[in-house]
């Protein structure tokens, strides 16, 4: 049996180390990197130094920065590009993308002005019906992975078997994928926690402590589930490796950029200093505002999503943040 051919579109730190993923998996894997030094040093040299500062890649990767080259005979097609600019990245490639093949977005953002998720911008752009279409979240910080520490994601497309053939691609001896067909879910969980992730970022930047941010964790987690199914979500997917086993990576962890960029805020810079600091793209800053407008369409009160919005806005000191004190009256249970 010859090695599936997949396409990974994105040569920062997720998509090379995803790329890498489906490689030590046995696919046939080529990406594109923008840039054509970039395409040389990981087709070379195996490596990616700007992002991956250290790893070596399979040596059987490639990479190249024509995208028709890297197209041409996938069987699927991986998608890690900022959220902001995926729709005119689509419009770039929808030609050139094979008639079965199978899109999956690496990616967790939603559209600004639109509010879309990523899968429903792809089906828009690409003109593809839902079962063609996956996304892969879950507690997947990328320099972890590319050290092969062990870990598992979750795969998510409308068709069982769509999701079932990706993780199976994406499986290898320290990366499991798990399926379901909770697209809502799935993708709102890794939007959802970046924004958590800022909140637990800022707490820390002002230097409070552990009990803090146990419960912002733990509001934040209702925040999301509560946000997501009123959006047709499962609530057991928010319980699951695409809500809180995402949310816990990415709070507690120092390489998580949404953290970093809640630090800074937290540490007292204001929110042009932060992005001006970032040399990576913190996902959570830029759905914040998109994030609260699909809540308030639906009625859902999100008071932590809103005090991180005040203190990007430099309304709130992020000392005042508390969150977790914000509650009805009597707060009923927990």
């Amino acid at each position: 049996m010859t090695n599936r051919k997949v396409a990974v579109l994105g040569a920062g730190s997720w998509g090379t180390t995803f790329a890498k993923i489906l490689a030590d998996g046995g696919s046939d894997v080529t990406i594109w990197a923008r840039r054509p030094e970039l395409a040389r040093e990981i087709s070379e040299s195996k490596r990616n130094s700007d992002y991956l500062p250290g790893i070596n890649l399979p040596r059987s990767m490639k990479a190249s920065s024509k995208l028709a080259e890297v197209l041409d005979g996938a069987e699927q097609v991986y998608l890690s590009i900022p959220s902001q600019t995926l729709r005119e990245n689509l419009i770039a490639v929808r030609g050139m993308i094979p008639a079965d093949a199978v899109v999956v977005s690496l990616m967790k953002g939603v559209e600004k002005g639109s509010g879309y998720r990523m899968s429903e911008v792809i089906e828009q752009e690409l003109a593809l019906g839902e079962d063609r279409v996956a996304v892969a979240s879950g507690p997947n910080l990328a320099l972890e992975i590319a050290k092969q520490q062990p870990t598992a994601a979750v795969i998510s497309s409308a068709s069982l078997e769509t999701a079932t053939a990706v993780a199976m691609a994406a499986t290898n001896p320290y990366f499991r994928s798990f399926v379901n067909t909770d697209v809502i879910g799935t993708e709102f969980g890794g939007v959802l926690k970046n924004l958590i992730a800022v909140a637990i970022g800022i707490v820390d930047g002002v230097g409070y402590g552990e009990n803090t941010k146990a419960s912002i964790i733990t509001r934040g987690l209702s925040e999301m589930t509560d946000f997501a199914v009123a959006y047709g979500a499962r609530a057991e997917t928010l319980s699951g490796l695409a809500g809180l086993g995402d949310l816990i990576a990415t709070c507690q962890s120092p390489l998580s950029r949404n953290n970093t960029a809640g630090r800074l805020l937290g540490q007292g810079y204001n929110f042009a200093e932060v992005v001006a600091q970032m040399n990576q793209t913190a996902e959570g800053l830029a759905s914040v505002a998109p994030i609260l407008e699909l809540a308030r369409a639906k009625g859902v009160d999100m008071p932590i999503v809103s005090q991180v919005a005040e203190v990007l806005a430099g309304t709130l000191n992020p000392r005042d943040i508390a969150p977790h004190l914000t509650t009805d009256p009597m707060p009923q249970g927990e």
